[in-house]
């Protein structure tokens, strides 16, 4: 199962490679991984999405609270949470396909953010499945590159009272 974890730790050196470490010695695959500071400049948020079944899940969290850096781990999977990823797409885009291209990038609400005699470079912000969606079209022009951030979740509002 894909776990979604949301950690708070301190904003130190080596923080960021004592819980990752901590994880693939465990032989744990990391899917995707993202960290950048929070409101408070002391501390720093990363997002690491991780395949684990519930009882190893529950054993990589146990020893993540064990870190003296670690603040507060909060599980974003089963919750109602808002996941986004950056993705840049650079695409073939002969001068008679371009206004096709410009259109899809349109529809998705992305942005050209270059622009060369033969390619488009599209950035685009999203879910997996809109990303997904964007990446299937704009495989039939042919991609030539693409790059992504990992992805980052915050709970949704709806928790507050």
């Amino acid at each position: 199962m894909k776990h979604i974890l949301s950690i708070l730790v301190e904003n130190k050196p080596g923080v960021l490679s004592r819980v990752t470490g901590l994880i693939s010695r465990r032989g744990f695959n990391i899917d995707s991984l993202s960290v950048g500071p929070t409101e408070d400049p002391t501390m720093s948020r990363i997002t690491i999405i991780v395949k684990a079944d519930d009882v190893a899940y529950e054993q990589i969290t146990k020893q993540l609270h064990k870190l003296v850096s670690v603040y507060k781990i909060s599980d974003l999977t089963k919750e109602s949470a808002i996941e986004r990823e950056l993705v840049l797409f650079k695409v073939n885009a002969s001068p008679e396909r371009r206004n096709e291209i410009i259109e899809i990038t349109n529809v998705f609400r992305a942005k050209i953010v270059d622009v060369g005699k033969s390619s488009l470079t599209i950035e685009a912000t999203g879910d997996e499945s809109k990303l997904k969606g964007m990446e299937d079209l704009f495989r039939a022009y042919g991609i030539k590159e693409i790059t992504c951030t990992g992805k980052i979740a915050m709970s949704r509002n709806s928790k507050e009272v």
